[in-house]
């Protein structure tokens, strides 16, 4: 078999949102690149594995995301506004192209990757940055504490690639280099005396306990005619054990969605959940039909885990969970409640491969939940993000933060899994979660950071998952500039500190200011300043006031936690945004 070489600076193993951020971040900084992506499409979740009704937060349009992620989606935005006439949404809405209702913002798969590439195309015209497609993780040769190389295999080209490169990050959806190259790491649920996590299990750990993972698929709908699949093995028995149902449990209550009509109680139909295309949102005869994603707990695959999996281990289980799906689909077309209550089943739903780019109309990788997580030099526990450990309007504060998120604890659990879930309060992402005790050339920049079972259930999301990828990025470029490891970083009061300004001035946030928005000229400032430990975050809500104007009080406060003459700052009136960049101005170089 014929082997390639390749020579970078950082090497990004997986493509999916972790790895294509950590890309653009260190190709932005400069650096030569090599991407690899296991399937034929860029962009994990929300493109090969089909979830492109993305799950974000509340903030997302304003604030809490990295300003490459807003680019994103702002471009996935501007493409349907280039090809389409867009119905007027009105007010201050921003466009959604599926309207689904679980998401703000919901597309076709296919679109997110032509949005990816576009971003990563002038670095790949500029040569910094190669990607190698159907390339899978094999070997690596680790000397001392250093990766030298990672090994790749590339089936449907017959031949293998050897990387070779300063840095290494694991982005792949299971965590595959943390094996090869000798990082400690975990899998499944951990125990109390492991993690002192008080919903984490009594009787020992359990590393099978692994969250689902699902195939999803996108159908249409066209009245009158009959699209039913054929029946799927093991229909019958994968109905009654799911079961394939449309009823939900919410707190003590059982609650029945309809197909597509709306039901009190609920927040919309089951169509719309993650439609990814929505007809009335475009002008007339612009759109034929809708288009509607399901990921649904019908196919969410409890049935094996495929971490650590033999190949033939791991083709059965992803036969089984396929067949799990299309008997989903199958349900839908025959035997679900119709909405009128006049029989059952829906045979003009229309299986579309065309959206996924698979034969078989099934996402071309299973939507991957949790992976191997990296036993890392610091690890965000239950207490540090739930709600009801922080009273305070954030989660534990982390000084050594390198980002954002905020999710609520959302476990799609496996029989005998740990229950615990529940509302978050918005989280940082600390540098000490991405750092490996070895090797020292390695980060994690996807769901396998220093998380537990419990907290990757709220730091596995789209966004968040975006942030760690560019951190890690940006953390890789940081350290070959600084002829530094990423260690000596932590470790250091100044360099990080000089790696976080340029983190917020880059457009990563660190601090949970929600009156800030993107683009914010005092933006930068003021969260640096919150890291730093200079203007502490309010504790009653998460505003910084940027608008109003500072006493003579605060700032003689402001000046003295900073460490900057007052003398120096003059007392001349100005805005709590003007001050903050004063300050970072004369504190940034410190």
């Amino acid at each position: 078999m014929e082997t390639l070489a390749v020579t970078c600076d950082v090497a990004v193993l997986g493509g999916g949102l972790g790895g294509v951020a950590a890309a653009l971040a260190a190709c932005g900084a400069g650096y030569r690149v090599c991407l690899t992506e296991e399937t034929a499409w860029i962009g994990g979740q929300c493109t090969a594995q089909g979830v492109s009704a993305m799950d974000e937060h509340a903030y997302i349009e304003s604030f809490g995301g990295t300003a490459l992620y807003r680019e994103f989606r702002e471009t996935i935005r501007a493409c349907y506004q280039r090809l389409y006439d867009v119905r007027d949404v009105g007010g201050s809405v921003p466009l959604n192209p599926g309207a689904g209702w679980v998401s703000r913002l919901c597309f076709e798969p296919r679109v997110g990757v032509d949005v990816l590439l576009s971003l990563l195309l002038p670095h790949i015209e500029a040569g910094r940055l190669q990607i190698h497609y159907h390339a899978r993780v094999d070997r690596a040769d680790v000397r001392g504490d250093r990766i030298e190389a990672v090994y790749l295999r590339q089936p449907p080209y017959e031949r293998s690639v050897r990387v070779e490169a300063a840095y290494f990050l694991d982005a792949t959806e299971l965590g595959e280099l943390l094996p090869l190259v000798g990082a400690p790491w975990v899998t499944g649920a951990e125990s109390r005396d492991e993690t002192a996590e008080p919903d984490a299990r009594a009787d020992g750990p359990a590393p099978e306990l692994v969250q689902t993972f699902t195939f999803p698929f996108v159908v249409d709908y066209c009245p009158g005619e009959d699209h039913t699949i054929a029946r799927p093995p093991g229909y019958e028995e994968n109905r009654n054990r799911q079961p394939y149902t449309l009823t939900l449990r919410y707190g003590t209550r059982d609650l029945t969605y309809k197909v597509f009509e709306p039901v009190a109680e609920l927040p919309g139909a089951f169509w719309t959940y993650r439609r990814i295309l929505a007809a009335d949102v475009f002008g007339a005869g612009q759109v034929q039909r809708d288009l509607a994603m399901i990921n649904w707990s019908g196919n969410d695959f409890a049935g094996g885990n495929l971490i650590g999996a033999s190949p033939a281990q791991e083709q059965a289980l992803l036969r089984r969970a396929k067949d799990l799906a299309l008997g989903l689909l199958y349900w839908l077309q025959t035997e679900v409640p119709r909405d009128d209550g006049q029989g059952h089943g829906y045979p003009g739903l229309r299986l579309r491969p065309d959206a996924l780019g698979t034969a078989d109309g099934l996402s071309q990788y299973p939507y991957i939940r949790e992976s191997r997580r990296l036993r890392a030099r610091g690890l965000v526990r239950e207490q540090d993000v739930l709600a009801r450990f922080q009273p305070g309007p954030r989660a534990a504060l982390f000084g050594d933060t390198v980002g954002l998120g905020w999710y609520p604890m959302d476990i799609h659990g496996v029989p005998g899994d740990v229950a615990a879930t529940g509302p978050t309060r918005p989280f940082q992402i600390p540098l000490a979660a991405l750092l490996p005790p070895h090797p020292a050339n390695l980060l994690p920049a996807c769901k396998n950071l220093g998380v537990t079972h419990m907290t990757n259930g709220c730091y596995r999301l789209h966004p968040i998952e975006w942030n760690i990828g560019e951190a890690a990025g940006r953390l890789a470029a940081f350290c070959l500039g600084q002829a530094c490891t990423p260690s000596r970083v932590a470790d250091d009061p100044n360099l990080l500190a000089t790696l976080q300004w340029e983190l917020a001035s880059q457009g990563v946030p660190l601090f949970w200011f929600d009156d800030l928005p993107y683009g914010h000229p005092a933006s930068a400032a003021a969260q640096w300043l919150a890291v730093r430990g200079f203007w502490p975050g309010n504790p009653a809500d998460l505003h910084f006031a940027p608008d109003t104007e500072v006493t003579a009080e605060e700032l003689a406060r402001r000046a003295n936690q900073a460490g900057v003459d007052l003398g120096a700052l003059g007392r001349q009136p100005r805005t709590r945004a003007q001050l903050a960049t004063q300050l970072a101005a004369a504190t940034a170089c410190r």
